[in-house]
């Protein structure tokens, strides 16, 4: 095979195809002379004949009938591949496997998918949630493409692009004695039941931006993996919970919970599609995070762009460490 080359493997489709020396050669727009010059050469590297010569339609030999099945196979995929090339090149094809640290972004992120989807139907899409792993390291080493999340790693080589702000709101039963307070202080949850997701606490705001600069801990915590289990437990007394404001809209409209600043200025965290720092500028991933972000301010209500200024320092630190 090391004398055969894929303009070899071509000249012989066109000769089978074509029919003849005459026709073939016009298909490949070289002059009769040349094919005939191309064809002897390969069958001197090869020491045997190829097709039968003066005959119509051509016939080959068995030789050449191996190699005219073996361009058959060969040359459909290498073209393709060579199209996947240009397009992953040009932006408009690729992978996006991404992960979700946020429990709450399924609602808006399915939707915005489906549309993606059909905007870009060569991208190689999947969705998985990183409550289970560690998907920012998993996003380095290149096993996920992009992950949401409100918590950069600093030491990670990444680039975290925000796509919204948000507040961090605490719920409460509508009975709750703390539902009338103007906003609420850390201490108010020495003798609270705070119900989380079962995640490690340095990736929860409430934790790491609110009680834990005060040195407070809660009276007990307890888990759920469901949004509408912790809302269920609260609005029945069985602790408190924190939220993003966005999540927790419709419950408090429904008159099933109430929703309380984490102190007088409130916890407002950032939302980021984390991705590595090559793959910015790739067309199909920045439409991703557009279309998402079109998607995320045109249905949840509270949210606000993001603050540059501590979307800037996180890249920094990320980019610096």
């Amino acid at each position: 095979m090391s004398n055969v080359e894929l303009r070899h493997l071509r000249t012989l489709l066109a000769l089978r195809d074509a029919g003849s020396l005459v026709e073939a050669a016009e298909r490949l727009f070289l002059t009769q002379s040349a094919l005939s010059h191309q064809l002897k050469d390969l069958e001197t590297r090869l020491g045997c004949p190829l097709f039968v010569r003066k005959s119509r339609p051509v016939r080959f030999t068995p030789v050449g009938a191996r190699l005219v099945k073996l361009a058959d196979e060969i040359l459909p995929q290498f073209d393709g591949a060579m199209n996947d090339v240009t397009r992953i090149v040009g932006g408009d094809s690729g992978r996006l496997y991404m992960a979700i640290e946020c429990h709450s972004c399924f609602d808006w992120l399915l939707p915005a998918i489906n549309v993606y989807r059909e905007a870009w139907p060569d991208v190689e899409l999947d969705v998985s949630s990183g409550f289970h792993f560690e998907p920012l390291p998993a996003l380095v080493r290149g096993d996920l493409d992009l992950v949401i999340t409100a918590d950069p790693i600093r030491s990670l080589e990444l680039t975290y692009l925000p796509l919204f702000g948000y507040e961090a709101v605490l719920a409460l039963a509508s009975d709750h004695p703390l539902a009338e307070a103007s906003c609420i202080n850390p201490h108010d949850l020495t003798s609270e039941t705070l119900i989380t997701y079962p995640v490690d606490r340095s990736r929860m705001d409430i934790f790491s931006s609110f009680l834990e600069p005060a040195g407070v801990e809660p009276n007990a915590i307890r888990t759920a993996e469901l949004t509408a289990m912790m809302i269920q437990l609260v609005a029945s007394g069985r602790g408190v919970v924190c939220l993003p404001n966005w999540a927790l809209h419709e419950h408090v409209e429904k008159n099933y919970v109430v929703a309380k600043s984490l102190g007088e200025d409130g916890v407002w965290p950032n939302l980021y599609a984390a991705v590595r720092p090559n793959d910015v500028s790739a067309a199909f991933v920045a439409s991703f995070i557009e279309l998402a972000k079109k998607t995320c301010f045109a249905t949840l209500v509270g949210i606000v762009p993001a603050d540059e200024d501590v979307a800037a320092s996180e890249t920094l630190s990320n980019s610096g460490d």
